[in-house]
Protein backbone atom coordinates (compact mmCIF):
# COMPACT_ATOMS: atom_id res chain seq x y z
CA UNK A 1 0.00 0.00 0.00
CA UNK A 2 2.50 2.13 0.61
CA UNK A 3 4.09 2.37 -2.50
CA UNK A 4 0.93 3.17 -3.98
CA UNK A 5 0.74 6.41 -2.17
CA UNK A 6 3.65 8.66 -2.62
CA UNK A 7 2.55 10.59 0.32
CA UNK A 8 2.66 7.22 3.02
CA UNK A 9 6.12 6.40 1.30
CA UNK A 10 7.73 9.69 1.89
CA UNK A 11 6.65 9.82 5.67
CA UNK A 12 7.99 6.49 5.81
CA UNK A 13 11.46 7.57 4.41
CA UNK A 14 11.48 10.24 6.81
CA UNK A 15 11.14 8.46 9.90
CA UNK A 16 13.27 5.64 8.95
CA UNK A 17 16.28 8.04 8.09
CA UNK A 18 15.84 10.54 10.41
CA UNK A 19 18.01 11.35 13.73
CA UNK A 20 16.45 10.95 17.37
CA UNK A 21 16.30 14.63 17.61
CA UNK A 22 14.75 14.55 14.84
CA UNK A 23 12.21 11.78 15.85
CA UNK A 24 11.60 13.31 19.61
CA UNK A 25 10.20 16.25 17.51
CA UNK A 26 8.34 14.32 14.96
CA UNK A 27 6.89 12.89 18.18
CA UNK A 28 6.39 16.24 19.40
CA UNK A 29 4.32 17.40 16.79
CA UNK A 30 2.45 14.33 16.52
CA UNK A 31 0.70 14.94 20.02
CA UNK A 32 -0.05 18.05 19.33
CA UNK A 33 -1.63 16.71 16.19
CA UNK A 34 -3.77 14.19 17.92
CA UNK A 35 -4.69 17.22 21.18
CA UNK A 36 -5.96 19.46 18.48
CA UNK A 37 -7.97 16.64 17.08
CA UNK A 38 -8.82 15.71 20.19
CA UNK A 39 -10.15 19.67 21.24
CA UNK A 40 -12.41 19.58 17.79
CA UNK A 41 -13.77 16.22 18.52
CA UNK A 42 -15.27 17.90 21.77
CA UNK A 43 -16.59 20.67 19.96
CA UNK A 44 -18.23 18.23 17.77
CA UNK A 45 -19.42 16.11 21.04
CA UNK A 46 -17.57 13.00 19.41
CA UNK A 47 -16.56 11.00 22.05
CA UNK A 48 -14.86 8.23 20.26
CA UNK A 49 -12.75 10.42 18.49
CA UNK A 50 -11.87 12.50 21.81
CA UNK A 51 -11.13 9.51 23.59
CA UNK A 52 -9.03 8.05 20.69
CA UNK A 53 -7.05 11.34 20.00
CA UNK A 54 -6.50 11.76 23.53
CA UNK A 55 -5.28 7.95 24.18
CA UNK A 56 -2.59 8.73 21.23
CA UNK A 57 -1.62 11.83 22.81
CA UNK A 58 -0.82 9.60 25.93
CA UNK A 59 1.06 7.18 23.56
CA UNK A 60 2.96 9.55 22.44
CA UNK A 61 4.11 11.10 26.12
CA UNK A 62 4.30 7.63 27.28
CA UNK A 63 6.85 6.81 24.51
CA UNK A 64 8.73 10.24 25.44
CA UNK A 65 9.03 8.68 28.86
CA UNK A 66 10.32 5.50 27.81
CA UNK A 67 13.12 7.22 25.94
CA UNK A 68 14.74 9.48 28.53
CA UNK A 69 17.72 8.94 29.58
CA UNK A 70 18.03 8.75 33.40
CA UNK A 71 21.46 9.53 34.12
CA UNK A 72 20.95 12.38 33.38
CA UNK A 73 19.35 14.66 36.12
CA UNK A 74 17.17 16.61 33.10
CA UNK A 75 15.65 13.87 32.26
CA UNK A 76 14.58 13.14 35.78
CA UNK A 77 12.87 16.89 35.69
CA UNK A 78 11.27 15.69 32.24
CA UNK A 79 9.73 12.61 33.86
CA UNK A 80 8.12 14.61 36.38
CA UNK A 81 6.93 16.97 33.72
CA UNK A 82 5.88 14.52 31.12
CA UNK A 83 4.21 12.18 33.74
CA UNK A 84 2.23 15.45 34.99
CA UNK A 85 1.12 15.58 31.59
CA UNK A 86 -0.24 12.12 30.73
CA UNK A 87 -2.50 12.21 34.15
CA UNK A 88 -3.77 15.64 32.69
CA UNK A 89 -4.70 13.79 29.49
CA UNK A 90 -6.30 11.22 31.86
CA UNK A 91 -8.42 13.79 33.18
CA UNK A 92 -9.47 15.96 30.15
CA UNK A 93 -10.82 12.60 28.91
CA UNK A 94 -12.58 11.79 31.92
CA UNK A 95 -13.69 14.78 32.40
CA UNK A 96 -14.23 15.92 28.78
CA UNK A 97 -12.44 19.32 29.40
CA UNK A 98 -10.41 21.17 26.97
CA UNK A 99 -9.27 23.75 29.13
CA UNK A 100 -6.87 21.27 29.94
CA UNK A 101 -6.06 19.90 27.01
CA UNK A 102 -5.19 23.36 26.29
CA UNK A 103 -2.96 23.68 29.20
CA UNK A 104 -1.15 20.32 28.42
CA UNK A 105 -0.71 21.92 24.58
CA UNK A 106 1.06 24.53 25.81
CA UNK A 107 3.65 22.82 27.33
CA UNK A 108 4.14 20.07 24.59
CA UNK A 109 4.31 23.62 22.21
CA UNK A 110 7.14 24.94 24.32
CA UNK A 111 8.81 21.79 24.67
CA UNK A 112 8.84 21.06 20.93
CA UNK A 113 9.68 24.66 20.13
CA UNK A 114 12.54 24.18 22.66
CA UNK A 115 13.33 21.24 21.14
CA UNK A 116 13.91 22.75 17.98
CA UNK A 117 16.46 25.02 18.72
CA UNK A 118 18.63 22.35 20.26
CA UNK A 119 18.33 20.60 17.24
CA UNK A 120 19.05 24.15 15.28
CA UNK A 121 21.99 25.24 17.84
CA UNK A 122 23.83 21.31 17.05
CA UNK A 123 23.46 21.89 13.64
CA UNK A 124 25.39 25.31 13.20
CA UNK A 125 27.57 23.55 15.92
CA UNK A 126 28.43 20.76 13.36
CA UNK A 127 28.62 23.02 10.59
CA UNK A 128 30.67 25.20 11.99
CA UNK A 129 33.17 22.53 13.81
CA UNK A 130 32.86 21.02 10.01
CA UNK A 131 34.23 23.80 8.27
CA UNK A 132 37.42 24.03 10.71
CA UNK A 133 38.61 20.48 9.47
Amino acid sequence: MALNNPYQSYQQSSVNTASPGELTLMLYNGCLKFINLAKHAMEQKDIPARNTNILKSQKIVQELMVTLNMDLEVSQNMMSLYDYMNRRLIEANIKNDQAILEEVEGLVTEFRDTWKQVIQLNRQKQFAEGGKA
